[in-house]
């Protein structure tokens, strides 16, 4: 986050690291650059770098050179920062449908299973509308279908409001490079038209569910050491995504995840990363994965960031001007793919133990299982794969079915072959 604004209706240049933001004269200036953007012309602030001539990073993640200013906690101080504004974006037509159509399918699917549902449901203080509300016996699950950009701060904004409410959010995309990845509890599916969302075949979880793995570090051993590269003899735990576990651990679909949240047998996870204290992963695991990871490795629930109060000081440094844009730079990295992928399959929350955990092996929670297709879901799966009933199978990692039996056909679908070697 930028330290600095250049004002393009007074043609000034702000240092927000002083409490006059280096003009004594605009006693005023304070209230007018921090009044919401709604309320304000949008190009009002500008980042220096661009106001500059130079190469402002921001183009590249859809950002604008416009900027607006808000308090963020560093370390135990409260500061003002600047912070690029996002393209305004309308849903398209595609985008609306897809929305509707996920809303449609979660709260079938929770209806389906007893659970009580409400669309659009309005908090009792007017602050949080959720998408669809799923009331069950071990939570209220706020899903929240997000197929349009959205910026990362509304993501932690709606998701810290719905806690408030008591209510554990749980955000949904088809789009591995989406904002809501790792701000907020997730989930991922394949990005398809709205007529597959809304139909009865099966929709597999891709990302933001894991499973608790843990082994030793031998020469046998499948996976290459964490830490060295090669085998170091001791103990490592990880989460990983559920093709990737040894054994395999069976995929989840997305009606079971709408199911499970609610009744407490999938919780939310917030994992930090042990070299790099900073970055931190919310994942969604099975509630015993949850326990045992809290029994080998100590950690306890990880609030999210702790946002400033309205009424905390603020504390003014007076620090030099930094009029370089720091968009894309945070934490030593460069993104030059205008929308970065998120969405990773590696394994996060990696631990490592000198000694053997207790019951370090165990045989898989969820294992592999075919699911059985009606005739008439045969048809339909058959129709859109251009092949004869009888050629339908199931993906050998995520049992999604596939046209699996006809020559030269594949062993697993399109989006487990694109993340594991399995041809």
């Amino acid at each position: 986050m930028a330290n600095g604004v250049f004002h393009t209706k007074y043609g000034i240049v702000i240092n927000l690291t002083f409490e006059d933001l280096g003009h004594r004269d605009r006693p005023g200036l304070l209230e007018e650059i921090t009044r919401p953007v709604g309320e304000r012309e949008r190009d009002l602030l500008q980042c220096l770098t661009d106001y500059n001539g130079g190469q402002c990073e921001c183009a590249l993640a859809d950002k604008t050179p416009w900027m607006f200013v808000r308090r963020q906690r560093r370390a135990s101080r409260v500061v003002w920062v600047a912070a690029h504004l996002p393209l305004t974006h309308a849903a398209t037509p595609e985008e609306s449908d897809k929305h509707k159509a996920m809303k449609e399918r979660i709260a079938r699917s929770a209806s389906r299973h007893g659970l009580d549902v409400q669309v659009e449901a309005r908090s009792a203080d007017g602050r949080v509308v959720t998408d669809v509300l799923v009331s069950g016996a071990g939570a209220r699950v706020g899903w929240e279908a997000q197929y349009s950009p959205i910026s990362a701060s509304t993501v932690r904004r709606r998701s810290g409001r719905a806690r408030e409410n008591g209510i554990a959010p749980l955000w949904v995309t088809g789009d591995a490079s989406s904002s809501i990845v790792d701000r907020a509890p997730w989930t991922r599916v394949d990005d398809v038209p709205w007529q597959r969302i809304v139909s009865p075949l099966a929709m597999v979880v891709r990302g933001g569910v894991r499973h608790l793995q843990v082994w030793k570090c031998t020469p046998s051993s499948e996976r290459p050491c964490p830490e060295t590269g090669q085998h170091c003899g001791k103990f490592h735990s990880g989460w990983f995504l559920p093709a990737l576990c040894v054994p395999q651990e069976r995929a989840t679909a997305l009606d079971e995840l709408v199911v499970t949240s609610a009744d407490g047998e999938h919780v939310a996870v917030r994992v930090r990363n042990s070299h790099d204290p900073r970055r931190t992963s919310y994942l969604w695991a099975l509630a015993e994965d949850v326990e045992r990871w809290r029994d080998l490795t100590g950690e306890a629930d990880s609030p999210p960031e702790d946002q400033p109060r309205d009424d905390e000081p603020v504390t003014f440094a007076e620090e030099e001007l930094d009029s370089s844009c720091r968009y894309g730079h945070q934490d030593g990295h460069h993104f030059s793919d205008p929308r970065p992928r998120r969405d990773m399959t590696s394994a996060t929350g990696l631990h490592t133990f000198d000694q053997a955990p207790d019951h370090p092996y165990r045989s898989p929670s969820r294992p592999v299982q075919l699911r059985r297709l009606s005739a008439r879901e045969r048809a339909v799966v058959a129709a859109e794969l251009g092949c004869p009933p009888w050629e339908i199978g199931p993906c050998m990692l995520c049992a999604e079915p596939i046209h699996r039996y006809g020559r030269s056909s594949p062993l697993a679908c399109s989006s487990c072959r694109a993340t594991t070697q399995v041809r």
